[in-house]
């Protein structure tokens, strides 16, 4: 079932959130089509949706979603037509606080926070 929201629900951020099971799909460059399903970790701050690159910025996922701007998550059982907004800076460092807390026993965690996948953050928003 695709849903379209300008913005998620509290309840829809908890499903999302805990059942860790994000993939994006970004559009690709003809603007219709998207891409293949890729599994991504994805954290929850101040009631926004937060993902990071694993590769950075050379990532062909990011690549897609920053230049597109549009695509769709697959999570918690649905499918969900969103935008992608580069991440502001000034939330950095408490999207690491939860990729930490969320994270803490994956040996990618260093990776995560590291200042390659930093730079390729992500805020998932609904497309209006």
């Amino acid at each position: 079932m695709d849903h379209i929201p300008s913005s998620f629900s509290s309840a829809e951020l908890q499903n999302i959130d805990k059942a860790d099971d994000l993939k994006i799909s970004p559009l690709r460059a003809d603007g219709k089509t998207y891409g293949t399903p890729t599994w991504i970790w994805e954290v929850v701050v101040d009631h926004k949706l937060f993902v990071r690159a694993y590769s950075g910025t050379s990532s062909s996922w990011y690549k897609a979603a920053v230049s597109q701007g549009a695509g769709r998550i697959h999570a918690a059982g649905n499918i969900w037509n969103v935008r992608f907004e580069i991440a502001d800076e000034a939330l950095q460092d408490t999207v690491d606080t939860a990729y930490r807390k969320k994270y803490a026993s994956s040996p990618y965690l260093s990776a995560m926070i590291g200042q390659k996948a930093k730079q390729a953050t992500i805020q998932i928003t609904g497309r209006h």
